[in-house]
C-alpha cells in the first residue's frame, strides 16, 4: 500500500499526518518543505490561485520557494482583499447604486477598513511580519479611559456617557463588598476554613479597594475630579465620588454590546499589534515578493475542471481570458464564489450558498484636532455604546498630531445592514449625530469622512464567515477536502473567522496538501 493510497483508505486529517510524521509540520516560522514543485518532465507545475487577498498571495509565496509557477488572479486593482488601509486618494463604489468616493484624508492620517488588529499569539502572523520585515507598534485596544453610552436607558445615568474605569472600578467595589459581607456573615454555601475566609477577605479588599469595615467608599483607582488632580504643594487632589450601585444596575451597561470591554475576549487580550502605517503593509509586501505574478483587475468568470488539471476564465480590459494550471488554489470570498460558473461539486456549492458572512460597517472621520486626546485623555482604544454607530476607535498612532481620524462606527449584523443602506452623507451625519452625544466635540471639529459596508463592497459580500454549530457541522467540511484538483484556502476555511492568521494558517495548510499530493506523484 502506498502512502497516499493509505492516506485515502483512512481519511486521515492533516492533524494525525502531522502527528504521524508523514507530512512536514507547520509552526509559526518560515517553512522547510522538501522543494519538488516540479513534474516528472522538470519544468514546474502550473498553480492559479483566484484572490490576492493574504491567504491566496500567502500561498502563492509559499509554493512559489517550492519551485510552483503560481499565478494570481485578483477582481480588484489593490491586493489584500479585506486588509484595506483607507487613506487620501482612496477611492470606492459600493454595489447596488451606491455613490462613488474619493477619500481625503490629510497625508498620514488613515483607518483600517478590514482587519485591524493583530492578537500576541496569533504567532503566524508575527512569524510573517518578520519574515517579510513589517514593522510593528502597539495597538491599544482596551482603555480605561474610553465611555460607555446607554442611549435612552433608565435612572440617573441614562444617556450619559461613563468612563469605563468608573464603571469597571466601581463594579467590583460593590461586588467585592457583598461577598465579603456573605463572608462575614458565614452566608456562603462552600464551606471554608476561617484561614481560606481572612485569605479571600484580603483578596476582596485589595480587589475591591474596601476599607477597613469592608465597604466601598470609591478609589483613587477611578482617578480625579475635573482640575482637580494631585500637584505640587498642598495639592492632594480631590477623589471623584462613586456612583450607586443601584444607578450602576439600572444603567443597562450589563448588555452584551458593553460587556466585551476590556481584555475579557482572549482574542482582544493585550497585547495587541499593528503594522507602522497602516494593515496594508502586510499585503503590500507580499505583493512585493510576487513581482509580476498577479493579474489585477480580472474577476474570474469561469472556474472549469479539465482531463489534466483547472481551466479558469477571466475577464481583462471587457474581454475573456483563459489560463490553465494543474491545480486551483480558491480562496474567493464564498459570496463571490457562489456567483461564478463552475464544475465545482454539489457539496462545495451547498457550502458557499449556505454558510454567511457578517454583515459589517466602519466609517473613518477626519477632525481638525484630537480632541479625545487634548479633552478626554483617551490615547488609543474603544468606546462603547448601544446607538447604531456601536463603537467608536481612537487611533493608537500619531498621537499628539495636529489632526486625527478615528473609527465613528464599528458596526454588524442589522445595524450594519440598516446603515450600510444608507447614502454616504446620511452615514456621515448619523455617526455625527450619535458620536457627538459622547464628544460634544464633533460638530466644531469635523472635516470629512470615509464610510463602508463590507457586504456592499464588490468581490468581498460580507466582512467574515459567520459558523454556528449546525453550518460548521454540515458545510464546512467540504471547504476542507480538495474537490479534485481545486483547493480551498482564506479564513473561512479554519475556526479563525475573521482574523488574519485565518488566511494565514489556512494558506499553509493548503500548500501542505498540495506539496503531499506531487510528492506522491513525483515517486510515481
Amino acid at each position: 500500500m502506498t502512502r497516499r493510497d493509505f492516506i485515502n483508505s483512512t481519511s486521515a486529517s492533516c492533524a494525525s499526518l502531522l502527528a504521524w510524521g508523514m507530512l512536514p509540520a507547520a509552526p509559526a516560522s518560515a517553512f522547510d518543505l522538501p522543494a519538488n514543485g516540479r513534474n516528472t518532465e522538470g519544468k514546474a507545475r502550473k498553480v492559479i490561485i483566484l484572490g490576492a487577498g493574504l491567504a491566496g498571495m500567502t500561498a502563492a509565496y509559499e509554493l512559489g520557494k517550492l519551485g510552483y509557477d503560481c499565478t494570481v488572479l485578483e477582481a480588484r486593482s489593490r491586493s489584500g482583499g479585506r486588509v484595506w488601509t483607507v487613506r487620501g486618494g482612496t477611492q470606492e463604489t459600493e454595489l447596488n447604486g451606491g455613490a462613488a468616493q474619493t477619500c481625503s484624508f490629510a497625508n498620514g492620517l488613515y483607518f483600517n477598513g478590514g482587519a485591524a488588529r493583530i492578537p500576541h499569539h496569533h504567532q503566524i502572523t508575527l512569524q510573517y511580519c518578520r519574515e517579510l520585515g513589517v514593522p510593528l507598534e502597539i495597538f491599544n485596544g482596551a482603555n480605561e479611559s474610553a465611555f460607555l453610552y446607554n442611549d435612552g436607558g433608565n435612572g440617573d445615568l441614562a444617556n450619559k456617557r461613563m468612563r469605563i474605569s468608573d464603571y469597571h472600578n466601581d463594579m467590583r467595589g460593590y461586588t467585592s463588598e457583598l461577598l465579603a459581607k456573605a463572608l462575614d456573615q458565614s452566608s456562603l454555601d462552600q464551606q471554608l476554613t476561617k484561614e481560606d475566609i481572612e485569605k479571600l477577605i484580603d483578596f476582596l479588599k485589595n480587589e475591591g479597594d474596601l476599607n477597613t469595615a469592608h465597604l466601598y467608599k470609591g478609589t483613587n483607582r477611578r482617578g480625579y475630579k475635573s482640575k482637580s488632580d494631585p500637584g505640587a504643594g498642598n495639592a492632594p487632589g480631590t477623589l471623584t465620588d462613586p456612583y450607586g450601585l443601584a444607578d450602576l444596575l439600572r444603567s443597562g451597561f450589563m448588555q452584551p454590546v458593553f460587556y466585551n470591554v476590556g481584555d475579557y475576549a482572549y482574542e482582544q487580550q493585550t497585547t495587541l499589534l499593528q503594522p507602522v502605517g497602516g494593515m496594508d503593509a502586510i499585503p503590500k509586501a507580499l505583493e512585493k515578493k510576487l513581482a509580476g505574478k498577479i493579474i489585477f483587475s480580472a474577476p474570474v468568470t469561469e472556474l472549469r475542471k479539465t482531463e489534466n488539471g483547472v481551466r479558469i476564465v477571466y475577464q481583462k480590459a471587457g474581454k475573456p481570458v483563459e489560463i490553465t494550471g494543474e491545480f486551483c488554489v480558491c480562496t474567493l470570498p464564498l459570496p463571490i464564489l457562489k456567483g461564478i460558473e463552475s464544475d465545482l461539486s454539489g457539496t462545495v456549492k451547498r457550502a458557499a450558498d449556505f454558510i454567511p458572512y457578517m454583515k459589517t460597517g466602519k466609517i473613518g472621520l477626519q477632525f481638525k484636532r484630537r480632541f479625545w486626546e487634548e479633552d478626554d485623555g483617551i490615547y488609543g482604544g474603544i468606546s462603547r455604546t448601544n446607538m447604531d454607530i456601536n463603537q467608536i476607535w481612537y487611533p493608537s498612532f500619531g498621537l499628539q498630531g495636529p489632526k486625527g481620524v478615528l473609527i465613528g462606527y464599528y458596526n454588524f449584523y442589522s445595524r450594519a445592514e440598516a446603515v450600510g443602506a444608507m447614502s454616504v452623507a446620511e452615514r456621515e451625519k448619523l455617526a455625527m449625530t450619535q458620536g457627538a452625544k459622547i464628544h460634544p466635540q464633533y460638530p466644531s471639529e469635523f472635516e470629512n469622512s470615509f464610510s463602508l459596508a463590507w457586504h456592499r463592497i464588490p468581490f468581498s459580500g460580507g466582512g467574515w464567515a459567520v459558523y454556528d454549530d449546525a453550518t460548521r457541522k454540515k458545510y464546512y467540511p467540504a471547504l476542507l477536502e480538495p474537490d479534485d484538483n481545486i483547493y480551498f484556502a482564506g479564513e473561512h476555511t479554519t475556526y479563525l473567522t475573521a482574523w488574519m492568521a485565518g488566511a494565514f494558517t489556512s494558506a499553509r495548510r493548503t500548500v501542505e496538501s498540495i506539496h503531499a499530493r506531487v510528492g506522491e506523484y513525483t515517486r510515481k
